[in-house]
Order: structure tokens, then sequence, then C-alpha cells
């Protein structure tokens, strides 16, 4: 059974960076499709960013790109989402999602779902 578990998430200023990390166990992560998303109160979760087993592809969510990154790091089981230039609208619990597919992307149909961790930016 795989486990995933968000932390890193905090309260921040609008123009501040955030990393937060999601730790996999139960199966090598560089076994699974990765995904961030978010879900802001009163509104659907959507998709954020998601990075392939080996990191060789990646996607993001119009809203966030050019200001978030996904990386990974399989040697420590580890996925990040690096945020810079946060905004208020940003504001939401973000969740790390796993797959094992190669590549599912936006794709809500992952297999895994972590607890998530919220992030709030104050305009």
């Amino acid at each position: 059974q795989v486990q995933l578990v968000e932390s890193g998430g905090g309260l921040v200023q609008a123009g501040d960076s955030l990393r937060i990390s999601c730790a996999v166990s139960g199966r090598p992560s560089s076994r699974l499709a990765m995904g961030w998303f978010r879900q802001a109160p009163g509104k659907e979760r959507e998709f954020v960013a998601a990075i392939s087993q080996t990191g060789s592809m990646k996607q993001y969510a119009d809203s966030v790109k050019g200001r978030f990154t996904v990386s990974r790091d399989n040697a420590k089981n580890t996925v990040y989402l690096q945020m810079s230039n946060l905004e208020h609208e940003d504001t939401a619990v973000y969740y790390c999602a796993a797959s094992v597919a190669v590549w599912i992307g936006e794709r809500s149909s992952y297999d895994y779902w972590g607890q998530g961790t919220q992030v709030t930016v104050s305009s």
C-alpha cells in the first residue's frame, strides 16, 4: 500500500516562495508517476502539476506555469513542488497523488492520495 505524506505548507505573504514535499512509502517512488492538486475553500479540486516516473516529463496548470516547479528525488522517495511569486489565489490545501502508470498528467485518476498540506498566502 502506497502512503503519501505532504509537508512544508504554511502561511506566507504574496510574492514569497515556498517548497512543499511529498514523502512516498510502500513502493519505490521511481515506479510512480506523481501529481500535485489543490483545493481552495468552496472550489473543486484542480490540477497543479505532474511529473513522470523518471522526471523526464512535466506538466503544469496554466495558472502556475512559470511560477511553480515540480521535481523529484527518487533516491529519497520524495517529490517537491517549489512555488514562487505566490499569489493570494494560490491559497488552498495541496494534495500529492501517485499513479502506477508511467505518465498520467492532469487526469485525476491517480491511485493514491495524501492528506494534504495547507498553503495560505496573505495579500
